[in-house]
């Protein structure tokens, strides 16, 4: 495998990426066309654009960009699109560029990736390669975020139009209405030989610094060798609403070594009952699950000034 500077070498000469672009995600439609247009006013003329209108359809997108050999695979979409991909670019020797179109974008936040389509493009143009680590529960990695609680059933319930009209405000209205239905689960999470159990409604493990668009706490990265457990309230509903409201307003502020956070490399997570797993978006698997990080699995362009360790 070339390292991360030949392979930034390998961008610039050849400054000719492939593109996939969910036009399912929330502005994936409408820049479809926009996107190769302002990659190539920075000089990056893009060899073929693949356009996914059906989550089904990318794990067969992503063999088709990968059968052409490209050194930068640029994907455009949001968190749920680029989290499907990981798998495929895990240990390769391509660079991930990513166009942020979705509705929180964590990924690209958590990267340093502007949010604006021009801003992004130009990064892409004018970053550097990075390699930065991923997650994996069970036997799948992720990049972002696996989540046990309320969200799971929030993540089968948000209308796509909702996401579209609203944006990340959909996603705590479409929790409000399936609070008042959920039960409350113990939970017991084992890590560095100690064991921690508790009551909650929700429980987080997240790889990258955001959740829901708001940062975890101002230390949190993805680039830091860290899993970051936190729980949303307990057993009561009021204290979770609560607690949802204090993790958005006092993330900028808070540090991983407070007492709401658990920061590790490996955990294992139980649960009375057995509960699903949403897994940056997807439903999968159940719980007990072991939870761990991948160090420097994922090449990704992003900002001159990211920290790359």
């Amino acid at each position: 495998m070339r390292s991360k500077a030949a392979l930034n070498a390998a961008i610039s000469a050849g400054r000719s990426p492939v593109l996939l672009i969910n036009t399912r995600a929330r502005r994936g439609r409408a820049l479809a066309e926009a996107a190769p247009r302002l990659l190539a006013s920075h000089g990056l003329v893009v060899r073929r654009v693949i356009c996914v209108d059906q989550p089904s359809r990318l794990g067969e997108a992503m063999i088709e960009a990968l059968a052409l050999d490209p050194d930068l695979l640029v994907v455009g979409g949001g968190d749920g699109t680029v989290s499907s991909v990981v798998a495929h670019l895990a240990h390769r020797d391509v660079a991930l560029g990513v166009l942020p179109l979705g509705t929180t974008n964590n990924l690209a936040r958590s990267l340093g990736i502007p949010l604006g389509l021009g801003a992004a493009t130009a990064t892409l143009a004018y970053g550097k390669v990075a390699d930065v680590d991923l997650g994996r529960a069970g036997d799948r990695l992720f990049a972002n975020m696996v989540s046990i609680g309320v969200s799971v059933k929030v993540a089968g319930q948000v209308p796509h139009r909702l996401k579209r009209v609203l944006g990340r405000a959909a996603y705590p209205l479409t929790a409000l209405r399936a609070l008042p239905d959920h039960r409350p689960f113990r939970a017991r999470i084992t890590a560095q030989g100690t064991t921690q159990e508790f009551w909650t409604h929700q429980l987080n493990i997240a790889n990258g610094g955001f959740h829901a668009g708001r940062l975890l706490a101002r230390d949190a990265g993805i680039d830091d060798r860290l899993l970051v457990a936190y729980r949303l309230g307990t057993a009561s509903r009021a204290h979770l609403i609560g607690s949802m409201l204090r993790h958005a307003v006092t993330g900028p502020r808070r540090r991983l070594a407070d007492d709401a956070f658990l920061a590790v490399g490996e955990l294992t997570v139980e649960t009375d009952p057995v509960l699903a797993l949403d897994v940056d978006g997807e439903v999968v698997d159940t719980t007990p699950v072991t939870i761990s990080v991948v160090p420097n699995a994922l090449r990704v362009v992003v900002p001159q000034d990211f920290i790359d360790t």
